[in-house]
């Protein structure tokens, strides 16, 4: 927060945030819009009652799926690190469309496990033995479980008809898991990874996500059979890892079967961000006894790898994308920005006797690449690479899949390259589902020489991130704006600036409206000849607590207020930040994620960094805080002056913004954004690393 005198101007750069995707259904999501449903918790360490909390967690994924209580959809099923030895599972409903259900891996301990690592599902592992059924009911062999035999000798890899993670048979159809999203998820030792058959729901809508997961199974990774693909929610893997460890049958890293009779406009599955490795294909699609059905597959930013380069008078692959279907035009390919190893890019079952090169219809788009057996083709539109892909095979083995590393790392925060024009003191906000930046316009240059509260020299004003239209101007002779949404409400605290006092108490701005009619009260009141500045507003445990900077007994230092209401404030007595050695403290922002506050703060000069610097610490009680081992998160780049200060911060569609002003503390400033490729919560959890060295503050005096 820059406390020298400056001349704002009034004018504001529009900036597009980029972001991937929009998926308002998945209920973890910072704009998700659907129903609130209940969370159940899976772990060891519960006591395996109901499932409502960590302490009460069932001990089966199965035992949370089955208590998942109806189809209205928004429900999460979170789960603590570990190996849990379970097949076949299936959930009691469906999600609901605008609101999926989840089975997430609290890889991270982001969701309170008190648990970092992999969340493996591992189908090999129960203690059963398991047989091929060929008098199943059916007519179709499955799997059957017997009495005789020792399941400890027969531990490994379950290669049975039917037999996987997720439960789908001839008798049974995988459309259960319809409108459900996985994420963080290890799964292995079966016949198949991630994805269903819808079996006797064949031709059925289907959709879901797969999201941040590696599928390992005989004869696929990741699977999607038999539906047809539903407009504005498409089956999407992405940000994962498939390998399938069989070259025989309808094998492949991915195996895609679409139930239409003509060629669809939209996909079946899409995969983004994706590494298929397989003996024989990466994309098994069909199988030759499927008459007139058609099957599209798109790839992005995908690498599909095949093991096997084998002489061409010897036993070569079927190709990276195999077509099982009768004729080559029952399957389309899109790819876009992928690379592609193996013998040759095109091919068929070999039970077909042909081969497919050229005749599979396929788009291309921006820089698709292929290595192949040096005496095949590639197809046209696609760039032959003549070198051996290193990076590309490096992602054969998928350890850089895992949720979680086996060493803590920084953070990594992208800063974009763009800025909002004069400016400071901001909060980024989703009110209504739209994204939006509360601001204020200070011309410090009339402070104490008349004029200074005018509205013309001091206001707030928020613009739309969408269209960078400014959509309010209200608050004249205020300034170090703070927003905070509460359901309908929008509440605005900013501090009163005077003429001649500078600034004093804190008020609070509401508005239940179009952002044209605002009411004002009192929140903080100065005390003696205190001056307070920036407030930062969160959701607690019980109530809600803020952070106030003040200019006392630490210039700048910051304290606590809480509510019960957002309405009627009270002070928490005792209690002043000034860091480790009553240091420079200013411009809190406050966030809670059971158990923690976090709070980042800016930092006065420090050797070996670029000027004023942002620290982040957190508490359980308001009392003791522990500083970052990575403290300062951010500082002053290139072209940024000397400063990153007055952080606010917020999460859109999974990924988490901060917006911080930088200047030289003297004559110009501005409000620029850095990116964190992740949730809010994951942000701050990461910041603490499992048994670092901290350094710990009281604020108790």
């Amino acid at each position: 927060m820059s406390r020298a005198t400056l001349r704002w101007s009034h004018f504001l750069v529009l900036t597009c945030l980029c972001v991937a995707r929009a998926e308002p259904f998945d209920p973890v999501a910072s704009d998700y819009t659907g129903r609130q449903g209940v969370t159940i918790y899976v772990s060891s360490r519960g006591d395996n009652s109901d499932g409502r909390s960590w302490a009460t967690a069932f001990h089966t994924i199965q035992a949370a799926l089955q208590a998942v209580p109806d189809d209205q959809g928004g429900h999460r099923v979170v789960v603590a690190p570990g190996t849990y030895a379970e097949a076949n599972l299936y959930p009691s409903f469906k999600g609901a469309q605008g609101s999926y259900n989840l089975l997430i891996g609290d890889t991270d301990g982001a969701y309170g496990s008190g648990r970092t690592g992999r969340v493996v599902i591992d189908s090999g592992a129960p203690a059963v033995v398991v047989r091929t059924n060929p008098k199943a009911p059916t007519g179709n062999p499955t799997w059957m479980i017997v009495d005789q035999g020792d399941p400890a000798a027969e531990w490994g890899l379950k290669s049975v008809d039917w037999w996987g993670p997720w439960k789908c048979a001839p008798e049974f159809s995988g459309i259960i898991w319809d409108r459900w999203i996985f994420r963080n998820l290890y799964v292995t030792g079966s016949e198949g990874g991630m994805g269903v058959d819808l079996t006797n729901a064949k031709g059925s809508e289907f959709s879901i996500v797969v999201d941040r997961c590696v599928g390992i199974g005989r004869f696929a990774g990741a699977a999607v059979m038999a539906h047809r693909p539903r407009a504005g929610e498409p089956v999407v893997f992405r940000d994962s890892y498939f390998a399938n460890l069989d070259w025989w049958g309808d094998a492949g890293a991915a195996y895609v079967r679409g139930e239409d009779s003509s060629m669809p406009d939209v996909p079946h599955a899409t995969f983004e961000n994706c590494t298929l490795v397989g003996p024989d294909n990466a994309l098994q699609a069909g199988y030759p006894g499927v008459d007139e059905l058609y099957t599209r597959v798109r790839f992005k930013d995908c690498k599909l790898i095949v093991l096997n380069f084998s002489q061409p008078h010897g036993t070569p692959s079927t190709g990276v994308i195999c077509c099982g279907c009768k004729k080559a035009e029952q399957l389309h390919v899109d790819f876009e920005d992928c690379t592609l190893m193996g013998y040759q890019v095109f091919g068929a079952t070999e039970a077909q006797g042909r081969k497919l090169n050229g005749n599979i219809p396929y788009t291309v788009k921006g820089k698709v690449r292929a290595y192949v057996q040096y005496r095949q083709p590639v197809p046209q539109g696609m760039e032959r690479l003549r070198y051996w892909p290193v990076e590309t095979f490096d992602d054969l083995i998928p350890d850089r899949w895992s949720p979680a590393g086996d060493k803590p790392r920084r953070p990594t925060l992208v800063k974009i390259p763009s800025n909002f024009g004069a400016a400071m003191e901001n909060t980024p906000f989703i009110y209504r589902g739209t994204p939006y930046l509360a601001l204020n316009h200070r011309n410090d240059a009339a402070d104490r020489v008349g004029g200074y509260a005018d509205e013309q020299n001091m206001h707030l004003y928020i613009q739309n991130l969408n269209t960078g239209a400014c959509v309010a101007r209200f608050g004249a002779g205020h300034s170090f704006v703070s927003a905070f949404v509460d359901g309908d409400i929008l509440r605005i605290f900013a501090s009163q600036g005077t003429n001649d006092d500078w600034f004093k108490s804190i008020y609070q701005f509401t508005t239940t409206t179009d952002m044209q009619h605002w009411d004002r009260k009192l929140a903080i009141p100065l005390e003696g000849d205190e001056h307070l500045f920036n407030c930062s507003v969160t959701r607690g445990e019980k109530d809600y607590v803020m952070a106030y900077e003040s200019n006392q007994p630490v210039a700048f230092c910051f304290k606590f207020a809480r509510s019960q209401d957002l309405d009627s404030w009270e002070k928490v007595p005792g209690l002043i930040f000034t860091g480790v050695n009553n240091e420079y403290s200013a411009c809190p922002v406050l966030r809670y994620f059971a158990p923690w506050y976090y709070v980042i703060y800016l930092h006065a000069a420090i050797p070996g960094h670029n000027g004023w610097v942002p620290f982040l610490a957190r508490s359980s009680d308001l009392i003791t805080w522990d500083l970052s081992p990575y403290n300062p998160i951010m500082e002053a780049g290139a072209g940024e002056g000397i400063n990153n200060s007055d952080i606010d911060l917020f999460e859109y569609e999974g990924r988490t913004y901060i917006y911080y002003a930088t200047g030289d503390q003297a004559t110009w400033g501005t409000v620029r954004i850095a990116m964190y490729d992740g949730p809010m919560r994951q942000f701050y959890e990461r910041h603490f690393p499992e048994d670092a060295a901290m350094v710990r503050v009281t604020t108790q005096r």
